[in-house]
């Protein structure tokens, strides 16, 4: 195959696989990525999540973490459950928490993708990367044209919404890269005044990470701070706040993801069931689940919070 059946391929390859979006960066240093990340982190907008400080190298050069690497494959897969939790008091989780973890069920077909690459063009060498590496996901998605970065900071696409994962992987084959897409955000600052703990900067774009219900709820280990208190809105772990306010999610489709089905009767609990939740039934409800990161005793952390 030539560079733009190669190209071809991958991109029909991908969608067969069930990724929603696929698209292609040259694999390179991200100078103004780099800048911003390092304006970011000098702000201490990371909070306590000190790994996003690691690797500032490997971040924003990919050939670093793939010797020899010519290309980014970029893909989004889609998680937008069909139903939501039906009790309005109970506490809230995440959609993108409902069903089995992603990291695993995305890292399956990637591997999957790289072995079919290379029996079909020959010798290719990469790496596979879910949200678990140090590889700027939404800038290289930025890059590849699979949507813009929205002012709430997540990948937007104007015909999918922003429900979605990112998933990258890295090769020492060349491909024809894409063109990057316009932003439509436009004047709208819809998820900015609906943020509720102000995590978002007043012009968009920037995110005080250390600010935002998703990192209190899962990446903070200790205490959350009082300030918050009253301003959680209910969130248990996670948070989807700017992705429900965002026009954009008009678009969202359900996803076909077996795997991301909730357990049953997770989406039937009732306040009350949250209030007496046991370590027995958390490991029913939550096996393979990502809310599982943050175990029985931080989900239980969370919970007091929100009663205070």
């Amino acid at each position: 195959m030539n560079i733009q059946q190669r190209t071809l391929w991958i991109k029909q390859k991908a969608a067969a696989l069930g990724f929603v979006s696929a698209g292609i960066s040259k694999a390179e240093f991200m100078e103004p990525e780099a800048r911003n990340l390092e304006a970011w982190l000098n702000q201490n907008f990371q909070g306590k999540m000190s790994y996003l400080e690691n690797h500032f190298d490997k971040r924003v050069d990919p050939t670093k973490l793939v010797p020899g690497a010519k290309s980014v494959i970029s893909l989004a897969y889609n998680y937008y459950p069909e139903k939501i939790q039906k009790d309005p008091k109970a506490p809230k989780i995440a959609r993108y928490a409902y069903g089995e973890d992603y990291h695993f069920v995305l890292k399956h077909r990637l591997k999957t993708f790289l072995l079919d690459i290379q029996s079909t063009i020959g010798a290719v060498e990469g790496r596979c990367f879910v949200d678990s590496a140090p590889v700027l996901e939404r800038d290289w998605a930025k890059r590849s044209g699979i949507g813009w970065i929205g002012k709430n900071t997540l990948l937007i696409h104007p015909k999918k919404g922003s429900y979605f994962f990112l998933a990258e992987l890295i090769i020492d084959l060349e491909l024809i890269p894409d063109e990057p897409m316009k932003d439509f955000c436009g004047t709208c600052t819809k998820c900015i005044d609906a943020c509720p703990t102000d995590a978002i900067d007043e012009s968009g774009f920037v995110l005080d990470g250390s600010k935002c219900i998703s990192y209190l709820t899962i990446e903070l280990k200790e205490a959350i701070p009082d300030e918050f208190k009253g301003k959680m809105e209910n969130w248990a772990f996670g948070c989807d706040i700017c992705q429900e306010v965002c026009p954009w999610n008009r678009f969202s489709r359900t996803h076909q993801e077996p795997a991301f089905e909730p357990k049953d009767g997770f989406l039937e609990m009732k306040e009350e069931d949250w209030q007496e939740i046991t370590e027995e039934v958390f490991q029913r409800i939550f096996k393979k689940s990502a809310v599982k990161r943050t175990k029985y005793e931080g989900l239980k952390r969370n919970l007091n919070f929100l009663e205070k």
